[in-house]
């Protein structure tokens, strides 16, 4: 705000998350250039001047969103400096709230199963994505004390991904609804595991 003034978002901005959002919502494939462009407020050449493509434009709403999670973690270091264990439960509570969010999962999970294209640029960010939340949940598991710090992360990952699955399919009350118990019983078993 600029002497009173509520200053608008950038084209780019405004196309960006206004994509976003309707990504996340009616999908990568149900939602067309043309339907971006009203919702933002914009025109096609506007949004093909910051874009080079829709791809171009699916590949940076992915990367806006790996931005967002990379913030998550920073919260937990935040909210628990130098409590590996605490920032772990942190994430088990974290992870159960984004089940709880709206229903729609995973925006990396849901573009990887619309883009079946091996060689579709978004595929390598979601590939990069995924692989990097996948080492900042082993390095916490380690950092935590846990043994078997690798299995407890990749436990914990499918574990969370299934429960994103059931949300979707079965609704909030099926088998997601303990996945705060079940992974907390993971943590617990795994500290009880000698290291190996």
């Amino acid at each position: 705000m600029t002497d009173g003034v509520v200053e608008r978002p950038r084209p780019r901005d405004r196309i960006l998350e206004t994509a976003r959002d309707m990504f996340h919502k009616h999908g990568i494939k149900g939602v067309g250039v043309d339907a971006i462009t009203e919702a933002a407020g914009t025109n096609k050449m506007t949004l093909y001047r910051h874009f080079e493509s829709k791809d171009d434009l699916i590949v940076e709403c992915l990367r806006a969103n790996a931005s967002k999670a990379g913030a998550m973690w920073e919260t937990f270091e935040a909210e628990f400096p130098g409590d590996k264990l605490a920032q772990l439960h942190a994430w088990v509570r974290k992870a159960a709230a984004m089940l709880n969010a709206d229903g729609r999962g995973c925006d990396m999970a849901n573009a990887a199963a619309e883009l079946t294209e091996p060689d579709h640029p978004a595929r390598r960010v979601i590939k990069e994505l995924k692989e990097a939340q996948r080492e900042r949940l082993v390095a916490l598991c380690r950092d935590a004390g846990i043994g078997q710090a690798e299995l407890l992360a990749d436990t914990l990952s499918l574990l969370f991904e299934g429960a994103r699955v059931s949300v979707q399919t079965v609704g909030a009350e099926g088998p997601s609804a303990q996945f705060v118990r079940m992974a907390e019983g993971l943590i617990v078993s795994f500290r009880g595991t000698a290291a190996s």
